[in-house]
């Protein structure tokens, strides 16, 4: 280790350079910059399949989680060569004209390298990176469950169930993973062949669905006046613009908890009791007991109805 606290490792062939690995960068729970890498190394094999040709956006926390932050799309300065980028549109930018260099997380050197940036949270879009085709088609489509306080976990559980349920009934497979904050997600595999307006909008349907099916505890509206009791069905995490934590990814929490995947039974077991999130060492061990539980979600899917 050098004077100044910077040592080199070889991580899959690439050497890189990690500094101030004793930096608590979670102080309520005195978890380190070394201990960010260490996770995010050993989640890699269930993590970087979710970040496969998806355009990063990175929030990092150089000071720690309760310092400032900031959200990262184009590559940094000094970014290796061995990194991939790819240069594309900015999706919602005037006639497409912004052009950005993003990260595309794809292997272990470039999550290390990530982690030792203090880039905390990695958020991805529904949409791969697809060749020549400049109009982003999502493979995924989310449904985002926010609850309004008193509203909390517990209610997104339930909701989640009736989310399940709705997708099912167009032969879609909704998968759950809590946010690593207070909400939880739904996803599903869908084709990759429709446009992210159709996607949207179909996510739209059935958020206004069942918001007026049970007004008194779901909202599809954005307005947060409306929220408090109420689990928000935020239909709009599927516009291309947007992006949503990644599955496995570290949350700027006090402790620090992952946006972690569920089973359906754990989710209707909390639905009807305690619901929580989870921290990185339980993460870990869930990975170990379960494996990937959100891996058919890499499989691909079928298109979503249009009417």
């Amino acid at each position: 280790m050098a004077a100044d606290g910077r040592i080199r490792v070889e991580v899959a062939g690439r050497e890189l350079e990690l500094s101030n690995l004793d930096k608590v960068l979670y102080p309520a729970a005195a978890f380190t910059k070394g201990e960010v890498i260490d996770y995010y190394t050993r989640i890699a094999p269930v993590l970087l399949p979710h970040l496969a040709d998806r355009a990063l956006t990175r929030i990092r926390y150089p000071n720690g989680v309760d310092g400032p932050f900031f959200f990262e799309k184009n590559a940094p300065a000094g970014t290796p060569d061995w990194v991939r980028l790819e240069r594309l549109p900015v999706p919602g930018s005037s006639r497409g004209r912004e052009m950005l260099d993003y990260v595309v997380g794809e292997d272990l050197p470039t999550l290390v390298w990530l982690a030792n940036l203090a880039a905390l949270e990695l958020h991805t879009p529904q949409w791969r990176v697809a060749g020549d085709d400049p109009e982003p088609r999502p493979d995924l489509l989310v449904v985002d469950l926010d609850p309004g306080a008193p509203a909390a976990l517990t209610e997104c559980c339930e909701v989640a169930l009736l989310i399940r349920d709705r997708l099912a009934d167009d032969g879609l497979t909704g998968l759950a993973k809590t946010s690593g904050k207070k909400g939880l997600q739904v996803s599903a595999a869908v084709s990759g062949r429709q446009s992210a307006d159709v996607v949207a909008g179909y996510v739209r349907r059935i958020a206004e669905e069942l918001a007026a099916r049970s007004p008194n505890t779901i909202t599809a509206k954005m307005a947060r006046r409306l929220r408090p009791g109420k689990v928000f069905i935020d239909w709009s995490q599927n516009n291309a613009a947007k992006t949503t934590v990644t599955a496995y990814s570290l949350r700027a929490q006090p402790q620090p908890t992952v946006s972690t995947p569920l089973s359906w039974p754990e989710v209707e077991a909390a639905a009807g009791g305690t619901a929580r999130q989870f921290t990185a060492a339980e993460v870990l061990a869930r990975v170990d007991r379960y494996g990937d539980l959100l891996a058919p979600l890499l499989d691909g899917g079928p298109e979503v109805p249009t009417d």
